[in-house]
């Protein structure tokens, strides 16, 4: 029995979450996202980058903090009552971690079809463009869409002895 042929699908919607950085939106895939959290303290670090303030426990689970603001080139970072974290799940050489980002506030989750989604434009290799996956114009606003596995899981591909301590204290 011959069946005809089936009719091409679009590809399904997506939902991304939208926050903001200073002026910009930006938007990660919501399967990622696991909690979004008011600012709290954390517990520093010696010696870890700028943009990695240091940890929180989250339910017994150790979980670094990284300052987006930071990393995206700011300056003037304040911790006001709307600065929120983003707890992510991040795919890295051992499996899936949470990371915690900082960012100004959360705005809202928003459908976006593929078909929607523009391409980044070629900056080269020193504006780090490599984490941005699209651009789309959502109510008049340009939200980039970021690779959060390309942004933070490359940074941190797999975790030392010392890790695994920690996550098992």
């Amino acid at each position: 029995m011959t069946h005809p042929p089936s009719e091409p699908t679009a590809a399904a919607p997506s939902q991304v979450l939208t926050f903001v950085i200073g002026d910009a939106t930006y938007g990660v895939d919501i399967p990622c996202v696991q909690e979004i959290r008011g600012w709290s303290a954390v517990t520093r670090l010696p010696q870890a980058p700028a943009d990695v303030l240091g940890v929180l426990n989250l339910r017994g689970t150790i979980v670094p903090i990284l300052d987006l603001r930071l990393r995206f080139g700011s300056t003037n970072v304040q911790y006001t009552p709307v600065t929120v974290i983003v707890v992510v799940s991040v795919m890295s050489a051992k499996g899936p971690r949470e990371f915690g980002m900082v960012v100004d506030g959360v705005s809202d989750v928003i459908d976006i079809s593929p078909q929607d989604v523009k391409p980044a434009p070629e900056l080269g290799t020193s504006a780090g463009g490599s984490c941005v996956r699209g651009l789309v114009a959502v109510a008049g606003l340009m939200v980039v869409l970021l690779d959060i596995n390309l942004l933070i899981g490359r940074e941190f591909p797999a975790t030392g002895a010392a890790d695994d301590s920690i996550e098992a204290a």
